[in-house]
């Protein structure tokens, strides 16, 4: 017989924002590391069925898994720090639960019982936190609750947490409960009221933290830990210090030499052993130790919340850490850029990404932004509307069609570039109705995309409904932009590059949701590669200029 699936669900107390999703990624490297088959789901409190429709303002990226899953942001974290894919099942919503309850109320299924929160909606949370442990392919699935204990939205999830752990049985699940233990620095002193009284409200829902996870500006004296210990009735050994770390990478190793891992492996029952972290700390000291140093803008309309952009900044950090360099990323507001202040802002830049995003506002800009760095031979990557606004800007600017656009920011352009997707002409539902997930992209063999990858076939994520208009197609390719990447099944053209440019790359995928520590993926790494060449030019020139 298969052994049990262990259960641990991680809680955040006294604030939001704490790191729950670090803290569980970091001990589910720490197992992985040991040999133990791990995963993480989250479970997010809101009504949204996903967080496909959220303004990026609201609630940072949307993540996209390769079947298709609009989640949160979170999960990037889970799949970079594992270096394996989630799914569907790795993230779940109050609508999600909710709609389940009510799709099946609705088909007669509860026999014309009352529907209520308990057992309905709690039985139906501990039925999707189930799904993947009763798969048979993990040891450990961790669970991480959204939002902060007390949050009225919240109550259903640790409600069915405390059944759970009754369902289960001694040893088989434990609850880790994030919080924070505050500075005052009036008072000099490490305070750990808002830490007792988290753990008492968790305690007034039927649920007993078996660890504490405490972040902290300061190292825990053992005095206070022992204060904790007692007041939170924990073991002493259970309150683990999280210290404010210089890069989320670190987090692994700081919860290692803390005994995270043994703690919870001790109390599930499980063997211990030390795990093998070699090949993410030579990540980490060719990250912290970079031999030269790139400056990359990042072209956005999201860029004051860097969430927006997650994974594109870690996949950068992924593939500086590959060529040894570190990335200085500068944060682009689309917005400001026009012709006057274009060179300004862009001249002494050695790579520029523009990224995805939606709507019209900042577009000109991005445009913009484009044609400088193809005029002067500055390396460019643009990715899904980023690789668009490369589209409309030879077309405008070569191919002299006045007005071209995307249909998305202009339905009357005379030159509609790129179009809505035929398959997205009669949605009218926005959520979980764009082209989604990973679909396959035949690469031109000899081009620029296909030495990047090293093959002529692969599998990206997607996210838009517009796309690439095949009837400018020829005109676009005579005039020496090249279409080297179609998906064979619809003709979509996945990738446009310039061969002549030292490397002019715009792909309608998302790179950056496939980036991870242990692989860091190989178009971010080409790119980052291109900068740094371009560097060493421009710096050997700009000496030569000098003498």
């Amino acid at each position: 017989m298969a052994a049990k699936t262990k259960y641990i669900f991680v809680t955040g107390g006294v604030t939001s924002s704490l790191g729950k999703g670090i803290i569980a990624a970091s001990l589910a490297k720490l197992l992985q590391a040991q040999g133990y088959r791990a995963t993480i789901q989250k479970l997010d409190p809101y009504i949204n069925v996903d967080p496909g429709t959220l303004n990026p303002y609201e609630h940072g990226e949307c993540y996209v898994t390769d079947d298709g899953a609009e989640t949160d942001l979170d999960l990037g974290h889970y799949e970079r720090f594992l270096d394996t894919p989630t799914s569907q099942s790795n993230n779940v919503t109050t609508g999600r639960i909710y709609q389940s309850v009510i799709n099946r109320e609705r088909r007669g299924e509860f026999l014309g019982k009352t529907v209520q929160v308990i057992p309905h909606i709690t039985d139906e949370i501990k039925r999707r936190i189930q799904i993947l442990g009763q798969s048979g392919e993990y040891d450990v699935v961790i669970t991480e609750i959204g939002g902060t204990v007390g949050d009225i939205e919240s109550l259903p999830y640790i409600e069915a947490v405390r059944q759970l752990k009754w369902d289960l049985g001694e040893n088989n699940a434990l609850v880790i409960h994030l919080t924070l233990i505050p500075f005052l620095s009036a008072a000099a002193e490490l305070k750990t009221k808002p830490t007792q009284h988290s753990v008492k409200t968790l305690m007034e829902s039927g649920v007993q933290a078996d660890i504490l996870v405490c972040r902290t500006e300061h190292e825990l004296p053992e005095d206070l830990r022992r204060k904790l210990a007692l007041f939170c009735n924990v073991r002493e050994e259970a309150v683990i210090q999280a210290i404010d770390a210089s890069t989320i990478y670190d987090v692994p190793n700081l919860m290692l030499e803390q005994g995270l891992d043994t703690v919870v492996l001790k109390r599930l029952k499980l063997k211990s052993s030390t795990p093998d972290l070699t090949q993410w700390n030579a990540f980490l000291d060719r990250h912290k130790n970079p031999k030269s140093e790139v400056n990359i803008g990042l072209i956005g309309k999201y860029v004051e919340l860097q969430d927006s952009y997650k994974s594109i900044i870690e996949s950068f950090i992924h593939a500086g850490a590959a060529n040894e360099v570190r990335v200085n990323i500068e944060s682009i507001h689309s917005e400001h850029i026009n012709p006057k202040e274009v060179a300004m802002r862009l001249s002494h830049l050695d790579g520029v990404l523009v990224a995805p995003g939606f709507g019209e506002r900042g577009i000109e800009g991005k445009i913009e932004a484009v044609k400088y760095v193809r005029e002067h031979n500055i390396p460019f990557l643009g990715i899904c509307l980023g690789m668009q606004m490369a589209v409309i800007e030879f077309a405008r600017n070569v191919l002299g069609l006045q007005n071209a656009n995307s249909t998305e920011m202009d339905e009357n352009t005379p030159h509609p570039v790129i179009d809505l997707m035929e398959s997205q002409k009669n949605v009218t539902d926005k959520g979980g109705t764009m082209r989604l997930g990973s679909w396959s992209c035949d690469l031109q063999p000899g081009s620029k995309i296909a030495q990047v990858y090293a093959t002529n076939h692969i599998n990206e994520r997607h996210r838009h409904r517009f796309e690439f208009n095949n009837a400018y197609k020829e005109n676009f390719e005579s005039s020496g932009l090249k279409a080297t990447g179609i998906n064979a099944e619809t003709g979509l053209v996945e990738v446009v590059e310039l061969p002549e440019h030292p490397f002019f790359i715009g792909v309608q995928y998302h790179p950056e949701y496939k980036s991870t520590v242990a692989s860091p993926h190989p178009l971010f790494v080409e790119f980052v590669k291109s900068a740094h060449h371009y560097s060493k030019i421009s710096n050997n020139a700009s000496m030569s200029y000098q003498k």
